[in-house]
């Protein structure tokens, strides 16, 4: 069941990249006066407001919510608004409305306090900047920052997956991994390279990341795997040693356990040898 939702996710961000590539023909950054009052409408097509200082009374749908810093709002073309902030504590957000080029949208709940993160704020505020100045390639750029914004959300909301909280040693080791995937990598020797005890770093690692530490190393070397197999410029054993894997057998096993598939698969036809 797991492996079979991991593919159906993995499937539906391919098509997400392909069919829905969000284009924004409004963003602000929002400094409400005491005289601020969105009246009700009808949201157009997507809407993504994210608060950051004080408070707002948004009515959504008839439904009225009491919204303060951290909060986030997610609205489409179905959904009807009405705001007003209070002249005791003005309203600070980002606004931004978009569309895609292909009906669709992003899986994201009306309402979410995720908190004041500063990666998300980091991406608005270069947003802000991308989208004032309108230099050459702006809209490449404010895309780009947009569909950011979008995953670090998915990310926390969907796949409650948040590497900013998770323990700074465990960060260290994901970090490593991702870069040293090639060599030989026991838990004897990441327990030892960052000076964590042998036992307690497989409790800490499946703790926060819920695989061990085999696992992810696993994962993380097939993931390559596959992206060195779909250039069509390595053969499989190639392939195999590269991502440090000893054994050809073993790897085209683990492959086909982990991603459903045999590792040809990947191979451009005019490539497979």
């Amino acid at each position: 069941m797991y492996k079979f939702t991991l593919i159906y996710w993995e499937n539906m961000e391919n098509k997400f990249l392909q069919e829905f590539t969000p284009i924004i023909y409004y963003y602000v950054f929002r400094k409400c006066n005491k005289g601020w009052h969105l009246r009700e409408h009808r949201v157009e097509h997507h809407d993504i407001t994210y608060i950051i200082k004080g408070n707002a009374r948004y009515t959504i749908n008839g439904v009225a919510h009491e919204l303060g810093p951290g909060d986030l709002i997610y609205l489409t073309e179905k959904d009807f608004k009405e705001a007003v902030t209070y002249p005791q504590n003005l309203m600070q957000c980002f606004s931004i409305n978009f569309y895609f080029k292909k009906p669709g949208g992003i899986l994201l709940p009306t309402i979410n306090h995720i908190g004041l993160r500063k990666d998300i704020i980091d991406l608005f505020k270069e947003l802000t900047i991308s989208w004032i100045e309108q230099q050459n390639g702006y809209i490449i750029k404010t895309t780009a920052l947009l569909m950011l914004i979008i995953n670090r959300l998915m990310e926390i909301i969907i796949y409650d997956k948040d590497l900013e909280t998770i323990d700074y040693r465990v960060n260290k080791i994901i970090r490593y991994i991702s870069i040293h995937y090639p060599e030989k990598l026991t838990v004897k020797g990441l327990s030892h390279q960052f000076n964590i005890g042998t036992n307690y770093i497989g409790y800490l690692f499946k703790r926060e990341t819920g695989m061990t530490v085999h696992q992810y190393i696993a994962k993380i070397r097939i993931r390559n795997a596959e992206n060195m197999l779909q250039s069509g410029n390595y053969r499989i054993q190639e392939v195999a040693e590269h991502c440090g894997f000893s054994d050809k057998f073993h790897f085209y096993k683990l492959f086909k356990t982990l991603r459903g598939f045999a590792p040809s698969k990947c191979i451009p036809r005019k490539q497979k040898k």
